[in-house]
């Protein structure tokens, strides 16, 4: 079979959105698919869908558009604020958009006149991460230039926590959002539909119970799509996991001293190489590299492996210790995190294999 490839269970990625849409719909929450991490593979976009999500959120409008040109007709998210410059096709292909610059929601009010149609907007609001977000202090000035613009619906607020600054979800940020929800409303007469508390790193509120009362949205794809919450550095014990896994192939297989010798400069990314002197050492180069993937994301399948390191094309294992014979040409099979998850599925080299 074809190496480098993925192998992607779309029937665990179904199950896992099943379960997380019930886990939700307990709580009284809207959930919002994020299929990013697949980068835009409509299968596992499908998986979702067969799971009972009916709002399917990403980052790049270039693949909530093929989503859209493949047929679907569930209700789509733009999770990275949007450029300028892509505003009509924002609220042509989307529904709802995650915004925080009075200037980009201004420019698709002029977008959604030309259509003629409303767009629903979500006010992100920075509580600690520091990615995107209008301060809290900012807000009541930020709304007061938005509230009233023509084709634009405030859908309500949003945060992030995990990505950028790696805070936490806890009750009081989480808190945070329904407070200001109550404010805005009363100051601007305003509904506030969705109150959008998180990602996949929220959910650990789920077991305590202590995720602020008043969200309403979270929006949720590493769960679904791994079981895994890298954040919390968990994996979710209700959820599926190894629903992605990489495989590649063996290309030289040879014993080798486990130090270059020579004088030791830079390596081709700029960073210079330590090695500890283990003697004499089995080593197999692997047809993967970090072009394809994010190399220490990886984690071998089979014990008594070690990842020595890689290059663009190669990544080096070490399988002295291994009990299993190896030879060229034999494939190796490794556990991917988040990371490693969505390199791999982004890079045109690894081929995508659906079992």
């Amino acid at each position: 079979m074809q190496t480098p490839r993925v192998e992607i269970n779309l029937n665990k990625i179904q199950e896992n959105a099943e379960i997380m849409k019930k886990k939700c719909k307990e709580r009284g929450i809207e959930l919002a698919g994020v299929v990013k991490g697949a980068a835009g593979d409509i299968k596992v976009a499908r998986a979702f869908v067969r799971g009972g999500i009916n709002m399917i959120g990403d980052s790049r409008l270039k693949n909530i558009i093929s989503f859209r040109e493949a047929g679907f007709k569930e209700q789509m998210l733009l999770l990275r604020l949007p450029r300028l410059v892509e505003a009509e096709e924002v609220v042509k292909y989307t529904d709802i958009s995650l915004n925080s610059e009075v200037f980009t929601i201004k420019a698709l009010s002029r977008a959604a006149e030309k259509l003629n149609k409303l767009h629903n907007v979500i006010v992100m609001v920075d509580v600690g991460d520091l990615r995107e977000g209008v301060l809290q202090e900012d807000l009541e000035t930020f709304f007061s230039q938005v509230i009233d613009l023509p084709g634009i619906n405030i859908l309500g607020l949003g945060t992030n926590v995990g990505c950028y600054g790696g805070v936490l979800p806890s009750r009081d940020n989480t808190h945070v959002l329904v407070n200001l929800q109550q404010e805005l409303e009363n100051k601007f007469f305003l509904n506030l539909e969705f109150i959008s508390g998180g990602n996949t790193a929220t959910t650990v509120l789920f077991a305590d119970n202590s995720l602020a009362t008043g969200i309403n949205h979270l929006r949720i794809g590493e769960a679904i799509l791994q079981g895994s919450d890298i954040t919390n550095q968990r994996n979710i014990d209700y959820l599926n996991q190894d629903n992605f896994m990489l495989v590649t192939s063996i290309i030289e297989l040879k014993e080798k001293p486990s130090v270059p010798w020579g004088n030791i400069g830079h390596d081709a990314f700029g960073n210079k190489p330590q090695f500890t002197d283990k003697g004499i050492r089995k080593r197999a180069i692997l047809a993967i590299g970090r072009q394809d993937v994010k190399v220490d994301g990886l984690t071998p399948e089979l014990k008594n492996i070690g990842i020595l390191g890689a290059s663009s094309d190669h990544l080096l294992i070490d399988v002295t210790d291994s009990p299993v014979n190896f030879k060229v040409g034999d494939e190796i099979k490794f556990h991917l995190n988040y990371g490693a998850m969505l390199s791999v599925m982004t890079s045109s080299y690894v081929k995508k294999e659906y079992i």
